[in-house]
């Protein structure tokens, strides 16, 4: 095993066979080493300084139907809510105050004829902190909704795959929606100019081991600038509702395998990690994540942005809450880097 995972560290790439050792391995010196091996990686690469984003939940409303998630557009027992402009304005502001240089901007997938709305905050951000990043995680659209978007000043987006198994997606998600699809749209988008994420569900109804060895294979092909990876957790009002969550400890041995695979990979330690297991975040980092993506929402929203049951709330809307992170990063020897954190590919 130590030699599939110094070749797989040396090489960044592995055959299928040995992608599926590495998730199978039970030996637990072979996966310390693992584990050892990528956050070596990470720290040589990133130091020990991990990236804050500040995530702003823009909207629960959703045209679309996946049957995962808790803001799916049937799903009537959770109330909607958009925020306005003004409230955008003033999270960013509240982010910027506190250190923040990055803000995620994540909802549910509206259609075009908000596009251009969207644009004008984009615009409106960029001119009031040019020196921060703004990220979208806004779902499929046309790629020229993302060349506008774009223009107006966003510098990445996330739209995680979910899956690259065609039947797999299809057991997921409305037949409206298609592999096909989602991987056109993440192709337009590192075509246009993002800096582009990627990304899965570990231990989605349904996956396989052979799923995520496809998974892991299209990711080292792709070549995302950041990795989107969290357990599946349900949501009780989905029809995947009484499926049971995915796993830590798979989730940050693909932490693992993808940083030694993609060294210079920007990957969060998800709020799924959290909401599984109170040391699951930092098992992330030390499994070489990181990111970590604090909420700068309105408190009085967050618990509509219901995608899951249970949602860990790492807020920092709030000194206290800064210090709080500040804290929980020292017990395993991190610290925040409150630069814009962008892939080391960038070009300014």
């Amino acid at each position: 095993m130590k030699c599939l995972i110094d070749r797989l560290r040396q090489n960044h790439e592995l055959e299928p066979e040995g992608i599926r050792a590495l998730l199978t391995m039970r030996d637990s010196q072979d996966l310390e080493y693992l584990i050892s091996q990528a956050r070596e990686v990470s720290q040589r690469q990133f130091g020990r300084g991990i990236y804050l984003r500040g995530l702003i939940e823009l909207s629960n409303v959703c045209r679309n139907d996946c049957l995962y998630c808790g803001i799916r557009r049937s799903n009537g027992h959770v109330p909607r809510y958009t925020l306005t402009r003004d409230q955008v304005m003033a999270c960013c502001e509240q982010g910027y105050q506190l250190g923040f240089r990055t803000f995620v901007m994540q909802g549910g997938e509206w259609g075009e004829e908000r596009s251009q709305w969207i644009a004008d905050i984009i615009s409106d951000i960029r001119q009031t902190w040019p020196d921060c990043a703004i990220t979208l995680s806004l779902g499929e659209h046309p790629r020229e909704t993302y060349e506008l978007w774009h223009r107006a000043g966003a510098d990445r987006y996330l739209l995680r795959h979910e899956t690259h198994n065609e039947r797999l997606y299809s057991l997921l998600h409305p037949a409206s929606m298609t592999i096909v699809h989602r991987l056109q749209c993440l192709d337009w988008l590192k075509e246009t100019g993002y800096q582009v994420g990627a990304g899965i569900m570990v231990g989605a109804p349904f996956q396989t081991l052979s799923s995520i060895v496809e998974d892991i294979q299209y990711l080292i092909s792709f070549k995302p600038h950041m990795i989107g990876i969290g357990p599946f957790i349900p949501q009780h009002d989905t029809p995947f509702g009484r499926f049971p969550a995915g796993s830590v400890d798979m989730t940050a041995r693909l932490y693992a395998i993808l940083r030694l695979a993609l060294p210079q990979a920007l990957i969060p330690s998800t709020t799924a990690m959290a909401t599984l297991s109170p040391d699951g975040r930092l098992r992330g980092i030390l499994a070489g994540a990181n990111v970590v993506m604090p909420n700068l929402s309105p408190k009085d929203s967050r618990a509509f942005y219901a995608l899951y049951d249970n949602k860990a709330a790492l807020g920092a809307e709030s000194a206290q809450g800064i210090k709080a992170l500040t804290d929980e990063l020292a017990t395993i020897g991190y610290h925040i880097d409150w630069s814009r954190g962008d892939h080391p590919s960038r070009t300014v």
